[in-house]
């Protein structure tokens, strides 16, 4: 029997339900399957902060050895790797150990270039921002990825499903099947599927004439549609599709289109170094003041009011957009 040390590099953003979730599928594999054995080792890559809840771990004491798999958990992306820390982590890579990233634990891995190459699932609310900043980075909508020695997870319940793999591959298929029924998780998910939930479940409908339509709106955000033309797309006249999205959304076609352009518009403006015409021209908008009066009467403020708000407000977007000029 061959007891295998797993490590998890915690940050102090890391929700309690992350490592819970990744910390109880290797408990339940101990205990229904006994010649499986971990060593589970947690280590705090940074100090909390006075106050903050804090996870279980010792403080990282300036050295990472003897795992043969370390993941490393954030729930917001965190602001940069210390020297010492990066080359101990790269240290372990060069030994042999497998590395991950659970949720936003794909940044520090990206920020040390042990990403390049690579494919990572990323969460879909940074996408663009990661995209931006490590385009070496082949990052993927996907729930997760098992790339060679690398292993990520977007976060939530693909947590779950990326260690169910791990015990899949390393233990074979019969053991992740008994954590799962043991969890009572539904069905073991496959990796590549896309991380974001089925459209009627979003849109709280089934209708099939509704979800073409939102389906049509989302895939050309750049070159907006006119109403007439989705309804031409989806086989419904104007005034049969204009009844649909009143019924099931309580808005016409027109309005929940704009409103998906804006909250396009406005992912981007928190997560890149964009201009501000060059956002608005990519969400379909014809002309910088059109996007700006458009976004100040949905959203309260205007493009460049609401950016510097969130910069003032977080340092994370304080240190990933860059001020704009002019």
């Amino acid at each position: 029997m061959t007891t295998q040390r797993i490590g998890f590099l915690i940050w102090p953003s890391t929700k309690a339900l992350t490592l819970a979730l990744a910390e109880e599928v290797l408990r339940v594999a101990q205990k229904v399957h006994p010649d499986v054995t971990y060593d589970l080792a947690f280590l705090q890559a940074e100090a909390p902060a006075e106050g903050d809840w804090r996870l279980p771990g010792e403080p990282w004491t300036g050295r990472l050895e003897n795992c043969q798999k370390l993941f490393l958990l954030a729930d917001e992306p965190p602001q940069a790797v210390g020297a010492a820390l990066g080359a101990a982590l790269k240290q372990l890579v060069r030994s042999g150990c497998v590395v991950g990233g659970l949720s936003a634990g794909v940044y520090p891995l990206a920020q040390l270039g042990l990403l390049d190459g690579y494919r990572a699932a990323v969460h879909w609310r940074w996408q663009d921002d990661f995209a931006e900043r490590f385009p070496k980075v082949i990052a993927t909508s996907h729930l997760f990825d098992w790339d060679r020695d690398r292993l990520t997870a977007c976060g939530g319940m693909s947590v779950v499903d990326l260690l169910l793999a791990v015990l899949a591959r390393d233990h074979g298929a019969e053991l992740a099947g008994a954590v799962s029924e043991e969890l009572v998780v539904e069905r073991i998910r496959e990796g590549g599927e896309r991380q974001r939930i089925p459209l009627q479940n979003r849109l709280g409908s089934s209708h099939p004439k509704l979800t073409q339509a939102v389906l049509l709106m989302e895939a050309n955000i750049e070159e907006p549609l006119t109403t007439d033309e989705i309804a031409q797309h989806v086989c419904v006249s104007r005034r049969q599709l204009e009844r649909i999205f009143k019924q099931y959304l309580n808005r016409v076609p027109s309005q929940y289109y704009l409103e998906l352009r804006l909250n396009k518009a406005r992912q981007m403006l928190m997560q890149t170094s964009k201009s501000i015409i060059q956002i608005g021209l990519s969400c379909g908008f014809s002309s910088g003041p059109h996007f700006s009066s458009a976004y100040r009467n949905f959203f309260g403020a205007t493009p460049r009011e609401d950016r510097n708000q969130r910069r003032s407000s977080s340092p994370f977007e304080l240190s990933s957009v860059p001020a704009e000029r002019g």
